[in-house]
């Protein structure tokens, strides 16, 4: 092919590069049912008596025996008759603190928000994901093996905390033309249920923007961007950890939605099973679980059974129909 087609073709390539660089699962057009999420909380403990409460919760202190008086002994009894109740009330308060302890708990469904995040267990996350990891990827035009990029998502967990990385640059003609580089970073905890996010930022070519997302575990809202607050649902990711929440779903073979902050905006995805499927990466030959976020934009995403449910494959289409696939050629992974 002549050096000026080569050119040519590489400078069409570099008009695409952003939409393959600032990847986004955008909302499909089409209205999606609303969840319905039911909470159950534990029944508030009945109150005592007016009369009840107004004893003073006091122990009766023993009076020295006097001579009997006909008319107040009668009285004596029944203020002791009155106040017993008052003995069991500790005991009541104490059931209700202890469910109200439960119902704060990380596992209990009753909370209306999050629990604390420095209380997030972390130990079977710990297990499925080992402390360091590494995958790198070719990115490829298509499924035509034409390299027009590299990429790397990599993570760190300690205490129980992770931090994600990904950066994607051009690479080879294309990076000739234009020279393009995106990183993103997220960072949170880990709960029971997988991931919980923190902050998510990306930047471009070494510069910060505006595209981000901050996650108010406690309020339970969460800001993309500039934007407004909003209410935040539980189990919600953003556009880097959702790659990898998908290994920790109960059942990903069964489908799901969910929320996700892609850093313009923040909504709720469909995610769709394709089915099992083996394929060839540079990387190996892997089994995997096909899955896809349909959209104006969609997302596939290919999860090794052999590599603990790792993307080892990431096809990226636009609202033109043109394709960019990401193909892993690496995995590295620290010892559990």
């Amino acid at each position: 092919m002549p050096f000026a087609l080569l050119m040519a073709l590489a400078a069409s390539l570099s008009l695409h590069v952003a939409a393959l660089f600032g990847p986004e699962i955008d909302l499909s057009t089409e209205p999606e049912s609303v969840p319905l999420l039911a909470e159950l909380k534990p029944m508030p403990m009945p109150k005592a008596p007016p009369d009840v409460l107004a004893q003073p919760q006091q122990p009766v202190t023993a009076k020295a025996p006097k001579p009997p008086k006909p008319p107040k002994p009668p009285r004596k009894v029944e203020k002791v008759a009155s106040a017993s109740p008052v003995l069991s009330i500790p005991e009541a308060s104490a059931v209700g603190a202890a469910a109200a302890t439960a119902a704060a708990a990380p596992d209990a469904p009753a909370s209306g928000a999050a629990p604390p995040l420095a209380s997030a267990p972390s130990a079977a996350i710990e297990s499925r994901l080992p402390p360091h990891g590494l995958i790198r990827y070719r990115v490829d035009r298509g499924d035509s093996n034409f390299e027009i990029g590299v990429s790397r998502h990599e993570w760190e967990i300690a205490d129980g905390r992770y931090r994600l990385t990904s950066l994607v640059e051009t690479s080879g003609l294309v990076w000739l033309i234009k020279a393009y580089r995106i990183e993103m970073e997220s960072r949170g905890w880990l709960t029971a249920e997988g991931l919980r996010p923190e902050s998510f930022v990306i930047r471009r070519n070494g510069q910060e923007t505006r595209e981000k997302a901050v996650f108010d575990w406690e309020n339970m809202t969460v800001r993309v961007g500039d934007r407004a607050e909003q209410a935040l649902t539980l189990g919600a990711q953003d556009l880097l950890s959702f790659n990898f929440q998908l290994g920790y779903l109960a059942h990903p073979e069964a489908g799901s939605t969910m929320h996700i902050a892609t850093g313009r905006k923040y909504g709720v995805y469909r995610i769709e099973v394709l089915g099992d499927e083996e394929i060839e990466v540079p990387a190996g030959v892997m089994r995997t679980l096909h899955l896809r976020a349909p959209g104006v934009n969609t997302t596939e995403l290919w999860l090794a059974y052999d590599y603990l449910l790792l993307p080892v494959k990431i096809r990226h289409v636009d609202s033109k129909g043109d394709s960019f696939v990401q193909v892993a050629t690496q995995i590295q992974v620290s010892p559990p």
